[in-house]
């Protein structure tokens, strides 16, 4: 019997395989979809051994057909975002206990205790959409924090400014979770639109008159981590990582950008901690197929076509091929380089080559 709370004891790599080969039989079974899918294939259930023998299901399937692999009540549908006439991924969730338990727990490998921080989010593309799993997940990681100042910020950047340079001078942890383009929007307003009020706002925490402020002094968030989410919304033209990244170092005064790796069709997410190096939860596994053969796979250091393994995923799909190009580390690290086009823009934290 296949116990989804299994998921969540996986230690080692051996385990995680052991597991992701049950809930490919599970999931064959159950999951019409997934199962015409591999009958196209030809694929042998009893012959499947190995990860690298799993069919993975196409992202498109998300937008035109009802992905589960059970028959329970659907609790949520979680949806894309889109530019107007996108046919938008829809996620049908039948347990979303299991979403909550895996960015719980995978929030705690990579951060540890969630009271420890201010959780602030700039997210405001997403907050107009109800049916957002990142706002769903950031939702409650705001309550879980049980700190009064974490909270949603829409376009209000100046209050926003103002309650992050509070928060830092104060000693408080933050994390300011965004979206890439409001991030460059809150850089800019931090360095060429208000500069000064800035510094004022930095020299009233600090007691100190404007006039005392060194014209060589940088701003700087010392407690702070930024989170960039991916995703320019058609706001703004995409960028390589690296000068994303340098960016919003500059004008958050921070040495590295943290990054968030998850989507619609996923109900988990990896995480970077700097340089755009991905690190996964342990019931979470990203394979790189070749990019002219979509059933074989490159060796560690070139870049593919990105398969993720989600086994959060066990009422949908846990084996997904995403439209993603990327590199996979011989630690099991990866890193996102980009998308096989420019179509279907949205926030998966995708970066052109």
């Amino acid at each position: 019997m296949l116990n989804p709370q299994d998921l969540f004891t996986i230690s080692s790599h051996k385990q995680f395989e052991k597991m992701a080969l049950k809930v490919f039989r599970f999931q064959h079974e159950n999951n019409r979809v997934y199962r015409e899918f591999c009958d196209f294939l030809n694929t042998d259930v009893q012959k499947v051994k190995s990860l690298q023998q799993i069919p993975f299901l196409p992202i498109q399937f998300f937008k035109s057909l009802d992905v589960l692999s059970n028959a329970n009540d659907v609790q949520e549908t979680f949806t894309s975002s889109g530019t107007t006439g996108m046919i938008n991924s829809r996620h049908l969730i039948t347990d979303l206990s299991l979403y909550e338990q895996s960015y719980r727990n995978a929030f705690s490998e990579f951060y540890g205790n969630i009271e420890d921080y201010a959780i602030l989010a700039l997210l405001p593309s997403y907050l107009e959409r109800s049916s957002s799993s990142l706002i769903y997940m950031v939702k409650d990681l705001i309550k879980l924090s049980n700190n009064e100042n974490s909270g949603f910020y829409l376009n209000n950047y100046d209050e926003l400014i103002s309650k992050l340079v509070e928060l830092d001078n104060s000693g408080q942890n933050v994390i300011l979770i965004g979206v890439t383009y409001a991030l460059l929007d809150l850089v800019e307003i931090f360095q060429n639109k208000n500069n000064s009020y800035i510094e004022n706002k930095i020299l009233d925490n600090l007691g100190q008159k404007a006039e005392n402020l060194s014209k060589k002094q940088k701003f700087q968030l010392k407690n702070t981590i930024i989170m960039e989410t991916g995703g320019m919304k058609g706001k703004r033209k995409e960028m390589i990582r690296e000068e994303l990244h340098q960016i919003l170092c500059d004008g958050f005064g921070v040495q590295s950008i943290h990054s968030e790796y998850g989507m619609t069709e996923l109900l988990s997410q990896a995480y970077s901690l700097g340089n755009g190096i991905f690190e996964c939860p342990a019931w979470m596994h990203v394979l790189t197929r070749d990019t002219e053969d979509a059933l074989t796979y490159v060796d560690y250091g070139k870049t593919g076509g990105v398969n993720v393994i989600d086994l959060a995923n066990i009422n949908s799909c846990s084996f997904i091929a995403t439209q993603d190009l990327g590199k996979k580390y011989a630690n099991n690290s990866f890193e996102i380089l980009g998308r096989f086009d420019n179509s279907d823009l949205r926030g998966c934290n995708l970066m052109v080559l």
